[in-house]
């Protein structure tokens, strides 16, 4: 389920992992010091008192001294008695205040129980002590019992009041020690807690660590991988490669983003190729069209001379026989062969003068000049076009139709109206010979911004891809009929081009009939290119 999270949450997810560890060790290590704290402090108090617990059982012991006193100075040593105890006393004071230095602090495990009761004990013990003391030491207080038997019974008095305090100022020291054990003991047992906190989590910190490494290493540095794998093989031109990475994050988004801005520099890279190769054609086209330009000035200029010897022959022979016909008339020889003669002769010249104007056509395709260009509706010209085109053999039973703009909106251009027509003239002729009988033209004029639209779709016998790569070239047809010259749409895509349109062919295939598009700016260009005149 985390493999499919965010890069910034399986980052959080290690870091809180990695948190909670450390809180453990953390937690484990403070309360071992901590242990180890208070049990030191502990242990310094519990020696001071131990210190002073010694002096006082040192002073203690000194009392017991009076045991071994003779019979003769048992007295005198009952009047030293109050002095040895009051050292004795005081040591306990002292210890009485280090006990509460230690209490205060929060030294004590016990909390004092044991020590402050064995205190008071004392207390008391010296009380009696002092008790005795003055009894012994007071002899108003003989009775009419003898002085040995009185001695014999103050003797034993201070001795049991002294027993006491020894035997409490043991049992003091035991508590001290039984505090230290104490101490020692919880001492032990944080000791174990501690090893229980820490050693649990130093493993599950490791295998947490190792998990983690795991993880990121596929969650991270495997898309990063693929990622540096895919860009290598796409910086080698291998545009067609699309770099897979599911790892539901931020690197698969980048590998998708990658994949989308490959797929549109793989379209931009065929559109340059096809533009390349376009423009091949283009070139190779201009070259041949340069070539067949050439030609035409030649023969036009070879053919032109002959055809004015023929056309300025006939003429003169023509006048001549008129005027010898009206001689012979005159004389009655002349019959309907004179007719005909004259008739001939003016054939002769029509035709002369016919080639002379393709003669002239081929000279204007063959050099360039700045034809004008003026507003015009493209409607009218493609209607007068089909005016004419109507009444063609190739258009018996064939239908044409014109589909012009919606609400009759006048589309117009500003273009060399005799080229377009010639244009236009030029594709419905090839559309008719494309189609069999029953056939259908189709011409719809559209505008877009800033260019119309001239769309002429037939049901004829279609073109192969072969056929749409080189339908521009010159001298190349692959007319239905089998004739034509292949210069006719090698001339209208020259005037197209030259009026800063675009003209396009396309088709579905074979018998599927075929669709050219011509696209021309609404607005001349402000500097236009040089036009050709069409030799058709």
């Amino acid at each position: 389920m985390a493999s499919r999270w965010r890069i910034r949450h399986k980052l959080l997810l290690g870091v809180c992992l990695v948190c909670v560890v450390m809180a453990l060790l953390l937690g484990g290590t403070l309360h071992g010091l901590w242990s180890y704290w208070q049990t030191m402090n502990s242990i310094r108090s519990k020696k001071a008192e131990q210190k002073v617990a010694k002096e006082l059982e040192k002073e203690i012991r000194d009392l017991k001294s009076l045991e071994k006193s003779p019979d003769a100075a048992v007295f005198d040593a009952f009047a030293d008695l109050p002095g040895k105890s009051k050292k004795a006393r005081d040591q306990l004071d002292a210890y009485a205040k280090q006990l509460q230095e230690t209490l205060s602090q929060g030294r004590d495990p016990s909390k004092g129980g044991h020590q402050l009761g064995t205190v008071e004990a004392l207390k008391k013990d010296f009380d009696n002590l002092d008790k005795a003391a003055k009894k012994a030491s007071s002899p108003s207080r003989m009775d009419n019992r003898g002085e040995a038997e009185i001695k014999e019974d103050l003797w034993k008095e201070v001795q049991e009041q002294i027993k006491a305090l020894m035997r409490d100022a043991g049992d003091l020291s035991n508590n001290i020690d039984d505090d230290i054990n104490q101490r020692i003991d919880e001492s032990r047992n944080h000791y174990q807690e501690t090893l229980w906190i820490v050693v649990p989590s130093s493993a599950a910190g490791l295998l947490i660590m190792i998990g983690l490494m795991r993880s990121f290493y596929a969650w991270v540095f495997n898309p990063i991988r693929d990622l540096e794998k895919g860009v290598s093989r796409v910086a080698r031109g291998d545009f067609t490669h699309r770099i897979e990475v599911s790892s539901g994050d931020e690197m698969e988004e980048l590998a998708a983003a990658f994949n989308d801005m490959m797929e549109r520099l793989r379209g931009l890279y065929d559109n340059l190729a096809q533009q390349v190769n376009d423009r091949s054609r283009q070139l190779v086209r201009s070259e041949k069209l340069a070539s067949v330009g050439f030609l035409a000035a030649g023969v036009a200029h070879e053919i032109n001379n002959p055809l004015a010897s023929i056309a300025f022959c006939s003429e003169a022979l023509e006048a001549r026989l008129g005027g010898l016909v009206q001689q012979l008339q005159k004389a009655g020889y002349v019959g309907d062969d004179a007719e005909v003669f004259t008739r001939y002769l003016r054939m002769i010249q029509e035709e002369a003068f016919r080639c002379k104007n393709i003669t002239e056509r081929l000279l204007a395709f063959s050099r360039t000049g700045e034809h004008r260009r003026e507003p015009t509706d493209l409607a009218k010209v493609v209607q007068s076009v089909l005016d004419v085109t109507q009444h063609l053999q190739s258009a018996k039973g064939k239908t044409i139709a014109l589909e012009g703009p919606a609400g009759n909106t006048k589309i117009t251009a500003s273009v060399n109206s005799e080229e377009i027509k010639s244009v236009v003239l030029n594709l419905v002729v090839n559309a008719l010979d494309s189609m069999a009988e029953g056939g259908r033209l189709t011409i719809r004029i559209a505008q877009r911004i800033g260019t119309a639209e001239l769309y002429f779709t037939d049901t004829g016998c279609g073109m192969t891809q072969e056929v749409l790569d080189n339908i521009f070239e010159p001298f190349f047809t692959h007319s239905r009929t089998g004739k034509g010259t292949g210069l006719g749409l090698t001339i209208s895509h020259s005037i197209i081009s030259q009026h800063h349109g675009e003209i396009e062919a396309s088709s579905p295939g074979p018998n599927q009939g075929s669709t050219f598009v011509i696209r021309l700016p609404l607005q001349a260009a402000e500097e236009t290119a040089p036009t050709q005149a069409l030799a058709a």
